[in-house]
């Protein structure tokens, strides 16, 4: 599918959707659209509490945290009688803007602003932001008196399309990334796309990359369109953002909805990541937006399947082709391969002492395997990172 090339008058994104993660009496709507923060009544649909704490950041809040606040005030809690919604009450906590700050220390002064202004078991943690506001206000959720209720709003496009969906949530420690989480299921999940038109370039490339990460694990047909259609995405086209974030999310909601606790198949989410998260970790979770670890960990797990022989040597390159044109970044820091290694052997997905990796297999199939020879991997992350 071509979308035409953007324009001053380029038409306006389609009527808002709705997707289901489906996980039993734990499932929830994905709704995506235009102008969905403009809508109480659609608010309401899955934002019926008294007592909301509503977690942003310093970049975010003075976008959309008095547009969200306003159309909850409006919205019916309760049941939706008129003297519950007089009496809804909304705190918000404004987080300092950055992966570095996304640690047990800021989560701490999250704890103390429920516990402050006395929040019961019935109170809704609503996220604003980012995937570092998404993960830290889930994993605050998760633990608040042993679990309350999370809806997310995602203002980026890595949060569309990603972290907000699926239930997980963390922070960072020192020694590695998301190291220190919990599963927990939002309440609902509301994407509007008009979040993205103040989004800047490089946060929205980053969100591309794992948009591209879905094509190259499920979807050949997907990955075909977003060479086709890549352009378009970075112009911001609404017809063409509405598409990708739609098809990624339902991507994600199937594998989540199969696999929601990462015993199988949902470790396929996972291509580029730890070799991604090892860049992140070396650098102190600054200078490289996670999209971009993504990247390069992407092409760090294609180079190796290439060598170990899974995949051919022309997915490298018609994946780099792409990333390189969606504005992202295509060589690794030189960390060195040894550090880089002690980054990846504390990561989540070691098993019994051995590192899984998600390595595509052709376009739109991957695999996750520990069997592969020590000195392959020695190579890859020599020629990626240094010595």
């Amino acid at each position: 599918m071509q979308f035409p090339a953007a324009t001053p008058t380029a038409p306006a994104a389609p009527a808002p959707t709705a997707l289901r993660v489906e996980l039993g009496e734990r499932s929830y709507p994905i709704l995506i659209g235009s102008g969905l923060l403009h809508s109480p009544e659609l608010l309401a649909r899955d934002v019926r509490h008294r007592d909301i704490l509503l977690v942003t950041n310093t970049v975010v809040a003075p976008l959309y945290a008095d547009e969200l606040e306003r159309s909850l005030a409006e919205g019916p809690a309760h049941g939706g009688s008129n003297a519950s919604r007089a009496t809804r009450r909304i705190v918000r906590v404004v987080l300092p803007d950055g992966e570095q700050h996304k640690t047990l220390a800021t989560a701490g002064r999250v704890f103390d602003v429920l516990i402050a202004n006395r929040f019961g078991r019935d109170a809704l943690v609503m996220a604003l932001g980012g995937g570092v506001v998404g993960d830290l206000a889930g994993f605050v959720a998760a633990c608040y008196q042993r679990g309350v209720d999370l809806v997310q709003v995602p203002t980026t496009l890595l949060a569309h399309v990603d972290s907000a969906v699926g239930g997980k949530t963390a922070v960072n420690h020192p020694g590695g990334k998301n190291l220190i989480g919990a599963f927990h299921q939002p309440r609902a999940v509301i994407a509007d796309t008009d979040l993205l038109r103040t989004l800047p370039d490089r946060e929205l490339s980053a969100g591309l990359a794992e948009v591209i990460k879905y094509g190259l694990i499920r979807d050949a047909g997907f990955f075909d369109w977003l060479e086709d259609n890549v352009e378009a995405l970075l112009a911001r086209e609404p017809a063409a953002l509405a598409h990708a974030i739609r098809r990624s999310c339902e991507i994600k909601a199937q594998i989540v909805g199969s696999d929601e606790r990462e015993h199988g198949e949902r470790a396929l989410l996972n291509l580029g990541h730890t070799f991604g998260h090892a860049i992140e970790s070396a650098g102190g979770y600054v200078g490289t937006l996670h999209g971009e670890a993504v990247a390069v960990g992407m092409l760090i797990a294609t180079d190796m399947a290439a060598r170990l022989g899974l995949a051919d040597a022309a997915l490298l390159v018609r994946l780099r082709a792409l990333l390189g044109r969606a504005r992202l970044p295509l060589l690794a820091p030189p960390i060195g391969a040894r550090r880089a290694l002690e980054y990846m052997r504390i990561d989540k997905k070691v098993q019994s002492g051995r590192v899984r990796l998600v390595l595509p297999v052709g376009l739109g199939d991957a695999t996750v395997s520990a069997d592969y020879p020590d000195a392959a991997l020695a190579e890859t992350l020599g020629a990626w990172f240094g010595p």
